[in-house]
């Protein structure tokens, strides 16, 4: 007798063999990216890196851009506990306290993250890229304008949003560096270099 839930079942197995090789590319290309670039990185070399064929790829996504929009958006959830964090320092806190709970959860993601920094610590990505990872570059960006506008409180929404974009890209300017050092201690002595730069600007601007 015919079982009628056999074409479901195989249905499901079918869905989640797709999903996992989407992620197995999207881990693959979190792989190429960083030891790339976004230049560099070609979608061959993500099938490569994930032991498949481009044809392969391209029956999951259509470009290296639809790559990185996945990517974003994995690590856009692997950052809520960070954002959190940052959303979590006390509306009293001062801006040295929260330069603080941002800069630390932010190194240790990047260091944890490689392709992360090769998505976001640039801005001059081209533009298909630019737009595949826009999304989370702005929820990152209001996260920052929503935190610096707790201690400037009598600044225009204008001139909160015009900071908050100089501190990230700050940081962008900072990370490569403290994530590259050659060993701990340099890596702490660029990271306390960031705290002060992000301090000197805050308290200035």
């Amino acid at each position: 007798m015919t079982d009628p839930a056999a074409p479901i079942r195989t249905r499901r197995k079918r869905q989640a063999r797709g999903e996992e090789r989407m992620r197995e590319i999207v881990r693959a290309a979190a792989v190429v990216f960083a030891e790339r670039g976004p230049d560099g990185a070609t979608t061959n070399a993500i099938a490569a890196e994930a032991g498949i064929s481009p044809g392969s790829l391209y029956q999951f996504f259509s470009s290296k851009a639809d790559i990185a929009r996945v990517l974003s958006e994995h690590y856009a959830a692997e950052l809520s506990g960070v954002r959190q964090t940052i959303m979590d320092v006390g509306k009293e806190a001062s801006i040295e306290a929260s330069i603080d709970a941002v800069v630390g959860p932010l190194v240790e993601f990047n260091l944890a993250h490689p392709g992360f920094k090769a998505l976001f610590a640039r801005s001059d990505l081209p533009a298909d890229m630019r737009e595949a990872v826009a999304p989370v570059q702005q929820a990152m960006h209001q996260t920052v304008a929503t935190l610096i506008a707790r201690f400037m409180t009598e600044r225009e929404p204008a001139d909160v949003d015009r900071i908050a974009t100089v501190a990230i890209q700050i940081v962008r300017g900072m990370m490569p560096l403290i994530t590259e050092a050659p060993d701990p201690a340099t890596r702490d002595a660029l990271t306390a270099e960031l705290r002060t730069a992000l301090a000197g600007y805050l308290t200035r601007a």
